[in-house]
C-alpha cells in the first residue's frame, strides 16, 4: 500500500548527536528528520536535483551520484537537474547523463535529451535576450569595479540570460563581499541568489522553481503544482530554499549545514553522507518505495 508523505506530518526536532552526530544549530527556524526516517509514498513521480555540491565535488559528478542516476531511470524514475550553471556548461552532461532534461541559468533554459540529441529550449524570447545582453555586461562590469577580488566565474563564456561571480569555486570572496555583490545586483533590478560556489544574478521572473514547473508541463503535460507531494527535490545551499520550501519530499545532502547559519528554509529531509553519496542515499530511498508498490 502507497503511504502518502507531507509536511504536515514531520514532527518539531532538532539536529542532535544521537541522529545526526551534530549539535543543534542555532538560528534554524524548523530542522529535518534524517532522510533514513522518511516515510515515502511508492508513487513518487519523479526527482529534482541541483548539480553542483549535489552530484559532484570540484565540479565533477561522483561516481555514486552518477550511479544513482541510472540506477533511478533504470527504475522507470525521471530526473530532472536544475541549476544555476550555464547553458554552454550543462549542454554536455544533458547529452550523456541519464536525466529527461538540465533547467541551467536558474530556470532560464531548458536542455531536453531526446535520444542522441538535446534540444534546447528558453523561458526568454530572443528579444527579450537581446535586450537583457547589454544590461548583464553593464551589471557585471560594476560589481568588477565596485567589489574588491570579484571575479566573473570561469565558466562564463557558456551563460547567455545571467552573470555569475566567482565566491568559492576558483576564487574566494568573504561574506561581506558576497552581500555587496547580491545588493548591486539587486540596485540594478536583478535577482540575486547564491550557491555553494557562484553568485548569480539575472533580469527576469524565473527561477529554479519556476523551471521545475516548466518541465513538468513541457515534458508530461502535467502541473507540477498538483503532483507536487509526489517528487522529491534534493540541494546542498542557499539557493535551493524556495525549492526546499515548495516540495514535501525536499532533502538536502548533509554538506548543506556548511550554510547553516544563512539558511531561512530548511528542508524535510537531510543525508547522512554529503554530495553523491548523499544523493544516492535518495535514490536509494526512492527505488525501495517504488518497489513496495
Amino acid at each position: 500500500m502507497c503511504s502518502s508523505s507531507g509536511r504536515s506530518h514531520i514532527p518539531k526536532c532538532a539536529f542532535s548527536q544521537g541522529n545526526l552526530g551534530m549539535s543543534t544549530i542555532a538560528g534554524m527556524d524548523r530542522c529535518c528528520l534524517p532522510w533514513a526516517n522518511a516515510v515515502l509514498r511508492c508513487d513518487v513521480t519523479g526527482v529534482f536535483t541541483d548539480i553542483d555540491d549535489t552530484l559532484t565535488k570540484d565540479g565533477a559528478i561522483e561516481p555514486a551520484a552518477l550511479a544513482a542516476l541510472h540506477a533511478l531511470r533504470n527504475a522507470g524514475v525521471p530526473v530532472i537537474a536544475v541549476t544555476g550553471r550555464p547553458v554552454g556548461w550543462s549542454e554536455p552532461f544533458a547529452r550523456t547523463w541519464p536525466v529527461a532534461a538540465i533547467v541551467p541559468e536558474n530556470g532560464a533554459v531548458a536542455l531536453i535529451a531526446e535520444g542522441d540529441a538535446v534540444q534546447t529550449e528558453y523561458a526568454q524570447d530572443e528579444a527579450t535576450r537581446s535586450r537583457n545582453a547589454l544590461r548583464l555586461r553593464e551589471v557585471a562590469e560594476r560589481v568588477l569595479c565596485e567589489v574588491p577580488g570579484a571575479t566573473l566565474a570561469r565558466d562564463s563564456a557558456g551563460r547567455v540570460t545571467d552573470i555569475a561571480i566567482d565566491h568559492s569555486e576558483f576564487a574566494h570572496l568573504d561574506t561581506a563581499a558576497i552581500e555587496r555583490v547580491v545588493a548591486l545586483m539587486r540596485e540594478e533590478g536583478m535577482r540575486a541568489t547564491v550557491s555553494s560556489i557562484h553568485i548569480n544574478g539575472w533580469f527576469g521572473d524565473h527561477d529554479k522553481l519556476s523551471g521545475a514547473r516548466w518541465m513538468v508541463q513541457r515534458l508530461y503535460g502535467r502541473k507540477l503544482d498538483a503532483e507536487r507531494e509526489r517528487w522529491v527535490y534534493v540541494g546542498d545551499s542557499t539557493n535551493d530554499q524556495a525549492m526546499f520550501g515548495f516540495f514535501a519530499l525536499s532533502v538536502g545532502v548533509a554538506n548543506l549545514r556548511d550554510f547553516a547559519a544563512q539558511l531561512h528554509t530548511w528542508p524535510a529531509y537531510i543525508t547522512r553522507g554529503e554530495r553523491g553519496a548523499g544523493f544516492a542515499e535518495v535514490a536509494q530511498g526512492v527505488i525501495a518505495a517504488r518497489g513496495r508498490s
